[in-house]
């Protein structure tokens, strides 16, 4: 699914437009990337939870010549599925 499937089913289900949709799920994308910037946690209870990650440097390696190369310490998204989406991802039909 796509983000144009997402907005065709949000639309259908909540009978408003597909423009309605569309700025409904940019706003919450919108709202979830502002706070994960400040560092805030998003947590959505049921389907999960959305934090920073802090990684450390680290060496790698360029696959292409072997040679050793300095990886930067970065912050990363994360995303932890809740409890009632593992189950319904693990319930047989």
């Amino acid at each position: 699914m796509n983000k144009a499937d997402l907005i065709d089913r949000i639309a259908a289900g909540s009978r408003i437009s597909k423009a309605q949709a569309a700025t409904a799920i940019d706003t919450a994308v919108d709202s979830i990337t502002s706070a994960l910037k400040k560092g805030d946690r998003v947590a959505l209870i049921g389907f999960g939870t959305f934090s920073v990650s802090q990684r450390k440097a680290r060496n790698g390696r360029n696959p292409q010549t072997g040679a050793t190369i300095k990886i930067a310490a970065r912050k990363v998204a994360k995303f932890s599925a809740g409890a009632e989406l593992r189950k319904a991802v693990n319930r047989t039909k």
